[in-house]
């Protein structure tokens, strides 16, 4: 049986009521067998149905801040490089809120050079055998070259986009190995790394850049990649409670400290920092990827500690890539497992890449990674993670709510009501058969006709 998918979007369609003030929906299908084909959906005019799920408004869950990917060196490169006029347009594609636009509103960056740059480096690189814990030769040189000029654009676009930054190294010179790649950051040097980052804060912000939040080490336990670092849970506690947490405090500096930024088998990794007292302090929430592990991973950690915040911070797709199996994975255990888990920013891994799937770097960039578009020169292809993200940030929007919606084995779904009022509400249907769903809870009951494996995503508001 061949999968459909389907995508909600920003047709919109009206149902007349002559006694009382009707909703609306959003809805566009879009149909893929091989080929892609788009056309306006509207409920099915059949009271008939074998799935009911009821939202209930009254039970409220995290407060969701955002949907979106990370801006690695190589992608805002391609960005970058574009010729004005298709440069401007994909820039209102991608971050735009008219309709058709993907409406992004939260990236994250890489503190420094990620896997995804043509080569390591950092802000504060020095000859060997040299160190500088004033940090006098810190330097954002590299990020004015691509980088800020298209950060710069985008906040012209959308202003409130809110940005994370991850760091894969700390300076060569302040670790064990000398190298880019692995190693640990020496005791030595842990003022100076919260140095490091306080900077690196500044700096953007004289740029006119905000940096909402930042995580202590992207993947700290998976020291094999260019660049990359090891850093144990007693490590990065000790990091926050003595260093980087009273410096933040004695410079007024608010941005958010996340901790993790790994994969979700680990998660008593985060439980163990968020357990030593002088770090708790500081720290916002923990972050997680799922290369490894189960989503529900997170409510673990929300158990352990409700007061905190927990952050879903990428997933990779692999060229060539299988669009129906990624992004029927993508979408269930994502745009649905991670926010019904808790997560209140669910992030994809790289926004672009070439045909050539460059650059990466040596000895552990990654040769596979495919953005969630493909930029030759001024030609844009969509590839699984633009639509997965289609399906999501343009109908949950920052500061929406979760919200109740009863729970099936083989319709997982989750709900949101938007700061404006509306109701989104995004489904699965896993089952090789269709699927017959009622949405019960609002004024007006709608009813939709669900293919085998596929997704829909739909908003209800009142003009």
């Amino acid at each position: 049986m061949k999968k459909t998918i389907i995508f909600i979007t920003t047709i919109t369609l009206l149902f007349a009521c002559a006694e009382k003030e009707t909703f609306s929906t959003y809805a566009l299908l879009s149909q893929i067998n091989g080929t892609q084909k788009i056309t306006e959906v509207a409920p099915t005019e059949n009271s008939a149905f074998d799935v009911d799920i009821a939202i209930d408004t009254a039970q409220r869950f995290q407060q969701m801040e955002g949907f979106g990917y990370t801006l690695t060196g190589g992608s805002a490169a391609h960005i970058f490089k574009m010729n004005t006029a298709p440069q401007d347009s994909l820039l209102q594609a991608l971050f735009g809120t008219q309709k058709g636009a993907l409406g992004i509103s939260y990236l994250r960056l890489s503190l420094g050079a990620s896997d995804l740059d043509e080569f390591p480096w950092s802000y504060n690189d020095l000859d060997s055998n040299q160190e500088d814990k004033e940090l006098s030769a810190f330097s954002l040189s590299r990020d004015t070259l691509y980088l800020l000029p298209v950060l710069k654009k985008i906040k012209s676009i959308n202003p409130k986009i809110q940005l994370m930054s991850s760091p894969w190294s700390a300076p060569k010179w302040m670790k064990n190995n000398q190298d880019s790649r692995g190693g640990k950051l020496l005791k030595k040097y842990y003022s100076a790394y919260a140095l490091y980052f306080a900077k690196y804060i500044k700096a953007m912000g004289e740029e006119g850049i905000k940096i909402d939040a930042i995580t202590i080490q992207n993947e700290p336990h998976h020291p094999g990649n260019n660049p990359s670092m090891y850093m144990s849970s007693s490590d990065q506690a000790e990091f926050i409670g003595a260093h980087l947490g009273p410096l933040f405090e004695a410079q007024n500096i608010d941005t958010k400290i996340i901790i993790w930024d790994h994969n979700a088998d680990e998660y008593n990794y985060p439980i163990e920092v968020l357990s030593n007292p002088k770090a708790n302090t500081y720290i916002d929430g923990s972050a997680f990827h799922l290369y490894a592990g189960s989503i529900t991973a997170l409510s673990e950690v929300h158990k352990a500690f409700p007061s905190k915040n927990l952050y879903f911070t990428e997933q990779w797709t692999g060229a060539p890539g299988d669009f129906e199996k990624d992004f029927s994975w993508h979408f269930e255990q994502l745009m649905i497992g991670a926010p019904n888990n808790w997560s209140k920013v669910v992030l994809e891994w790289n926004l672009s890449n070439n045909p050539e799937l460059k650059p990466h770097t040596d000895r552990g960039g990654c040769t596979r990674c495919l953005g969630a578009i493909t930029i030759d020169q001024n030609k844009v292809v969509a590839n699984p993670s633009y639509y997965v993200m289609a399906h999501a940030s343009p109908f949950v929007r920052p500061g929406a709510f979760r919200i109740h919606s009863t729970q099936h084995d083989n319709v997982p779904n989750t709900a949101y009501e938007n700061e404006d009022g509306s109701i989104s509400v995004l489904l699965y249907n896993k089952n090789e058969k269709q699927h017959t769903v009622r949405i019960s809870g609002l004024e007006e009951v709608f009813t939709y006709t669900v293919p085998a494996q596929s997704a829909l995503s739909v908003t209800f508001s009142k003009p």
